[in-house]
């Protein structure tokens, strides 16, 4: 007679009259004299098991052991499934071969960072930490789904380029056969070649950024939600199509997820629709106004962003705003001019007291560009594949890229950016 194949826990109910096998992780274990009782999880949910405590000492269990049970289903009110699984075998699938610095079942809040990062495989099988990672996925799937339906296609593109985005600063070179190429900063070059093809294009995917930083917010690999967009009067546009695109994906987020989302905030993420945009400008007046400051010329400081977003917290309800405006001389050199004043059609979202995302509105003229180079003291030379692109019928575009790292970190209020990074790359670590 053919075995019964394996049940995953999610799909088990009281109803079932069959022998089942399931497989999964111990997540908890409690020995008395004649029943044991096991706690097993696997990717769709856990089940409390009951065993003969005489069949568990035969096979010598221990917390975080994958094993394989086949039992039935037995119909329990006192236990939380209103059902139980009544163990008739049990074999461990592969044995725990170390002392673990923590259990899957585990309260790991006094464990340092580097700990749950070099056992990140155990970690993920903590519920809290677990999350983040499925909360994080969720995002990305409800970032597709928002561009997938405004005619945007998901476009894949290299990661290994010859040259820089934004003029070749914070690369990291690889060698690449007898010549030298760059890990990509960015999409961006891609992204406008898709335009020029495609209209609406986004993409997912890893961006690299050899800057030497240390702080709970940088990292030298990260995962970037990058869209661009043909057809633009200006980079308003953008704001508002971000704008649509936050509140769809938190409103799925508060709709899929609310009881994971209460462990981590005391609210719900807000409402986006509103969230104002205040010129860079602007923002200096009322950083000096506000809170005496006067340090600030081209750019702000992570200081300056939560100060701001306590302003927009308290003038609007909610802690976000877009900077509209910067100097364009701090911008990437394809970044659109504002007017006549030297600011640009650039600007950044702060969401809870960090930026998430830059964007704005680019050149679309070659000779615009050649010029914003030469400005720059760049030989547009240098760039002459990407150049070329604009000789045939560049539209007016533009885009925006969002960290998802950073995004995952203020949705769960998260201190440090490695919490909501599987393998975090940064100034010290590249392993595991």
């Amino acid at each position: 007679m053919q075995s019964p194949s394996r049940t995953l826990v999610a799909s088990l109910h009281p109803s079932l009259r069959e022998e089942i096998i399931i497989r999964g992780w111990i997540y908890r274990l409690r020995e008395l004299a004649r029943t044991t009782f096991i706690i097993v999880r696997d990717c769709s949910g856990e089940v409390q098991c009951v065993a003969d405590s005489a069949l568990v000492r035969a096979v010598s269990l221990k917390l975080d052991e994958p094993v394989e049970i086949k039992g039935k289903v037995k119909p329990d009110t006192r236990a939380k499934a209103g059902f139980e699984v009544e163990v008739i075998e049990i074999s461990v699938l592969n044995r725990v071969t170390q002392l673990l610095p923590f259990n899957s079942c585990s309260d790991i809040t006094e464990i340092g960072i580097d700990t749950i990062l070099n056992y990140r495989p155990l970690s993920l099988r903590n519920e809290s930490i677990g999350d983040i990672f499925r909360i994080q996925a969720a995002i990305v799937h409800y970032f597709r789904s928002f561009l997938r339906k405004r005619h945007f296609t998901e476009i894949i593109t290299s990661k290994i380029v010859s040259s820089g985005t934004e003029g070749g600063t914070n690369l990291f070179e690889i060698k690449y056969f007898e010549r030298c190429a760059y890990l990509a900063q960015s999409p961006q070059f891609y992204k406008e070649h898709g335009v020029a093809g495609l209209e609406r294009v986004f993409e997912t995917g890893h961006v690299y950024r050899a800057e030497p930083h240390a702080s709970s917010r940088h990292l030298t690999e990260y995962y970037s939600l990058d869209l661009e967009i043909g057809f633009i009067e200006s980079p308003e546009e953008l704001i508002q199509l971000e704008r649509e695109l936050l509140n769809f994906i938190f409103e799925q987020l508060n709709q899929d997820y609310a009881d994971v989302l209460k462990r981590y905030r005391e609210k719900p993420l807000p409402q986006m629709q509103n969230v104002p945009t205040w010129e860079f400008a602007e923002c200096l007046e009322l950083l000096n106004r506000h809170f005496g400051r006067t340090d600030l010329v081209d750019d702000l400081d992570s200081e300056a962003e939560r100060q701001l977003c306590q302003l927009a917290e308290s003038e609007t309800g909610i802690a976000a705003l877009f900077v509209i405006g910067f100097p364009l001389t701090g911008r990437p050199f394809y970044t659109h001019p504002r007017g006549n004043s030297g600011a640009s059609q650039s600007f950044d979202l702060l969401f809870e007291g960090i930026e998430i995302t830059t964007g704005g509105q680019r050149l679309h003229r070659r000779e615009d560009l050649e010029q914003a180079l030469k400005n720059r003291g760049i030989d547009p030379v240098s760039f002459e594949t990407h150049l070329r692109m604009f000789e045939m019928g560049m539209p007016t575009h533009g885009g925006l890229a969002i960290g998802l790292e950073r995004l995952t970190a203020r949705i769960l209020h998260l201190a440090n950016i490695r919490q909501a990074t599987l393998y975090p790359r940064d100034r010290y670590r590249i392993s595991p």
